[in-house]
């Protein structure tokens, strides 16, 4: 069974929607493109790092479309590494629609949702899910998800759809390794789904 590694880009207060660019959603929301300015050496290369070994990529439908406008055109450019992997990868896609499946690789997931993805992690070592935050909260929901890395930017908007709106269940997780901060602030987290849910106790008691 292959690990199935969630990666978001998220506002101090965890908002997760269009972070690459203003056109990722226009109508709806006014902060699109939130995180460029926040980008630099140190978190590109987290980043990177974390698509390393990817040999499968989990999308919901608006992600993918984005996705399937600009990756195939980036060979040779600046994000080649990134763009070969994910132009070589098999690409599934998570819609209640039919999505247009013009990027090479491309599959769209069965309508059980959940089913469809322990498909897919059963057939992949290193299936990697980016943005997608409807499919994010589905895996949330299900539990099916290995590792979540999160970027956390020095940004509040107070409006936008959140990381865990609608999707959480009581989860535990454990910290992978220390938290990375790149010079414009932006703090990279690695966790890990653990056993069991969140436990609780009394702050006021003492040891006797």
């Amino acid at each position: 069974m292959g690990l199935i590694q969630i990666e978001l880009f998220t506002t101090l207060d965890l908002v997760g929607q269009a972070p690459g660019g203003p056109d990722e959603d226009p109508i709806e929301f006014g902060f699109g493109g939130w995180q460029a300015p926040l980008l630099d050496e140190v978190t590109g290369a987290q980043i990177g790092a974390a698509y390393e070994g990817t040999d499968a990529l989990l999308l919901g439908r608006r992600t993918y479309e984005i996705f399937a406008a600009y990756w195939p055109h980036q060979r040779g450019g600046a994000d080649d590494d990134i763009a070969t992997i994910f132009n070589r990868v098999p690409k599934y896609v998570a819609s209640r629609g039919r999505p247009d499946l013009s990027w090479a690789g491309s599959t769209q997931l069965g309508p059980d949702l959940a089913a469809a993805v322990r498909e897919v992690r059963d057939r992949h070592e290193q299936v990697r899910v980016v943005g997608s935050l409807n499919l994010v909260q589905t895996l949330l929901r299900e539990r099916l998800f290995d590792v979540l890395d999160l970027w956390v930017h020095p940004i509040v908007l107070g409006v936008g759809k959140r990381v865990f709106d609608g999707g959480a269940v009581p989860t535990n997780l454990t910290l992978l390794g220390p938290p990375e901060a790149g010079p414009k602030g932006a703090v990279h987290l690695r966790y890990g789904l653990a056993d069991g849910i969140p436990a609780t106790g009394d702050m006021g008691a003492r040891d006797t």
